[in-house]
């Protein structure tokens, strides 16, 4: 049996508003009060692994270290079929403009547009098979930690469409659905995403009976 957590604070590692939301709303349940590594003021660590895996253990060492609390990090990302399972690790990478393209941060748009740019590339016949991956990673500041994978399968869709996600959730159409993530409801999409999936492995060992 792994290290449980108990009721009270529980650091976020990201700086990321819309995966705290997420996060938060689905952890409310069991009393875990949740506050993000940005409101803390903590730095973000260089992801240097070239795994969802690593990283998130990077991240949640790095913040568990710094706030004496345990943390929660979360590393996702999209993979394309037709791409060799690009952008995978590196999904925030193509979204971050470089000096020819604006002002420095993230363009998701942007980062869809390229996804899209090298599908038609391939030619109008390339499957647009895609998926999402989520680790997340617990840890305390003690050292110890636990590991949960989620994975949600779909495909691609062009143009984007909806405004209720984030990311590269307008320009993914999960299995059985005809709405892309950001079409659907948070409440949808939290039901059948690749971080909910990884959520129900992380709420049976650390909260089941």
């Amino acid at each position: 049996m792994t290290r449980r957590l108990g009721p009270g604070k529980l650091v976020i590692a990201t700086h990321n508003a819309g995966k705290l939301k997420e996060i938060s709303a689905l952890l409310a349940p069991f009393g875990t009060e949740c506050i993000s590594a940005g409101a803390l003021g903590l730095p973000e660590p260089e992801e240097t692994g070239t795994t969802f895996t690593a990283n998130a253990l990077i991240k949640a060492h790095a913040a568990a270290q710094a706030s004496g609390l345990p943390a929660l990090a979360d590393d996702s990302g999209l993979s394309v079929a037709a791409l060799d399972g690009r952008p995978g690790v590196y999904t925030a990478d193509w979204a971050e403009r470089q000096w020819f393209e604006g002002a420095p941060g993230r363009d998701w748009f942007m980062a869809m547009g390229k996804v899209e740019g090298m599908l038609v590339a391939l030619g109008p016949d390339t499957p647009r098979d895609a998926w999402f991956t989520s680790v997340l990673a617990l840890a305390w500041p003690d050292g110890e930690q636990a590991v949960y994978e989620g994975r949600v399968d779909g495909t691609l869709a062009w143009p984007p469409r909806g405004a209720m996600g984030f990311g590269y959730d307008p320009a993914f159409v999960p299995a059985g659905e005809t709405r892309t993530f950001a079409e659907l409801h948070p409440a949808e999409k939290q039901a059948i995403s690749h971080r909910a999936a990884a959520f129900a492995k992380l709420v049976a060992e650390q909260f089941g009976g």
